[in-house]
């Protein structure tokens, strides 16, 4: 399509783009950039801050020219609250069919000099990284292969302890010693398996060195015997010897690896059995993280892919690691999938049940590219960025929109629209009123699809 309206050319050529502000009383009225928000309101006026001619007079005349001013109020008359308060102080988007102008509608302006009078200026456009960040919520928990929980495998009477909570400990050293009868019982089927098995070798010893004088058949059963009995004390030492080494009726109850002693319950002359945990030691040095991944935000995550972690007490450090593991399931409650990733801790940072987020990096190959979110349009029923081509020409594009979580100044979009192009920031709004045939402005300069 082509337009031309000379008297509104003549109005422009005067015009220049002013935000929404009262000047102080006395001053002449000073000159300052729209806004970068098309919404934005004028407060004061109860108008949109990009056709308030209370704050711009340099708009006055392009609404006088088009016919469009209350000059009771001094606003133009289709959007002036007084006369037409069901306008909202907005002026209607209303478009063609489709309710936007077509991909690729150009507008032209009579000069470039114009472009710079009326305030339009551009930024580059640049790719977006190569991956997109999926949150996730962290919890840290210790690395179930190094945390020990210690029972008492015999009922008895805790008759000392040795290790407090936060003592270091080493593999095989005392936590309690428990007097137990039934300890004391096996202690005493050991000594006597140990006498039968010292028994039977010396009788094969024996009948071994009178080869020829004991028979084959007598050497054999020998041999069985020394056999059986090995056996059976080795049955009665490995019973003992998962709780520790015995004294009669005692046995102690032994570090199996290195760590901190982080739960004990055991307390002098106390009587223990069952499944009561006496002792808790963790090896704090590597911790394992649970991520809870959004069900809507799972596509494309995958084990192996880099985790960027940060713990809301530790304040802006940032751990790293590979996803170890991702949930086959999505939990109903909360709908999210579990993750976990290994992280070493060597100075003992990370403590268990901290929590903060993680940013789960999902390779991406979509073109994605990165606009200030001022340069964004709506017309109606498309989104809109508009391209500089020449000083004076400018290019409509519609593109597709994406928040960056943490990003408040700038989107992705992904439209026709690549890295380096010159995207229209301030006086985007105004290019969008050209290129819809019905909003202010229309017509005031030339336009070309």
């Amino acid at each position: 399509m082509r337009w031309h309206l000379q008297s509104w050319l003549a109005a422009w050529l005067s015009f220049s783009v002013a935000a929404c502000g009262p000047a102080e009383s006395g001053s002449p009225e000073p000159e300052r950039r729209a806004s970068r928000d098309p919404d934005a309101m004028c407060e004061e006026h109860g108008v949109l801050e990009a056709v308030c001619t209370l704050c711009n007079p340099a708009l006055v005349p392009v609404f006088r020219a088009r016919g469009d001013f209350c000059e009771a109020h001094e606003l133009p008359e289709s959007v002036c609250p007084v006369c037409h308060p069901e306008a909202g102080g907005r002026p209607s988007r209303a478009v063609g069919s489709d309710g936007a102008p077509a991909d690729g509608t150009r507008v032209r302006l009579a000069s470039p000099e114009l472009a710079a009078r009326i305030g339009i200026d551009v930024v580059e456009a640049t790719a977006a990284p190569g991956h997109r960040e999926v949150l996730a919520t962290a919890r840290v928990t210790y690395d179930p292969s190094r945390v020990a929980h210690l029972n008492p495998r015999a009922p008895g009477v805790v008759r000392a302890v040795h290790a407090d909570l936060g003592d270091p400990v080493s593999p095989g050293d005392p936590l309690a010693t428990v007097a137990s009868a039934e300890v004391g019982a096996a202690a005493t089927q050991v000594a006597a398996a140990r006498s039968r098995l010292e028994v039977a070798e010396a009788n094969l010893t024996r009948a071994e060195r009178l080869e020829g004088v004991v028979s084959e058949r007598d050497r054999l059963s020998a041999r069985r015997e020394r056999d059986e009995a090995r056996a059976a004390l080795a049955s009665l030492r490995s019973a003992l010897g998962v709780v520790g080494r015995t004294r009669g009726a005692e046995y102690s109850l032994r570090a199996p690896i290195a760590g901190v002693v982080t739960r004990r319950t055991a307390s002098l002359g106390a009587f223990v059995e069952g499944d009561a945990v006496l002792f808790t030691v963790a090896d704090a040095s590597r911790v394992q993280v649970e991520l809870e991944i959004p069900e809507d935000a799972l596509a494309g995550v995958a084990p192996g892919q880099t985790v960027a972690i940060t713990v809301d007490a530790l304040g802006d450090r940032v751990f790293e690691a590979p996803l170890d593991y991702l949930a086959p399931e999505i939990d109903p409650h909360t709908r999210t999938a579990l993750g976990r990733v290994a992280l070493d801790n060597p100075d003992g940072a990370l403590r268990a049940r901290m929590f903060g987020r993680a940013r789960v990096r999902v390779p991406r190959d979509d073109g994605a590219i990165l606009v200030p979110r001022g340069a964004v349009q709506r017309a109606r029923g498309a989104t809109l960025i508009f391209v500089r081509q020449a000083p004076e020409l400018f290019e409509a594009r519609r593109v597709e929109v994406v928040d960056r979580p943490g990003d408040p100044d700038r989107v992705e979009v992904r439209g026709r629209v690549a890295a380096g192009d010159e995207v229209v920031v301030d006086g985007a709004f105004l290019l969008r009123t050209e290129t819809v045939s019905d909003s202010i402005g229309a017509g005031c300069c030339e336009g070309e699809e």
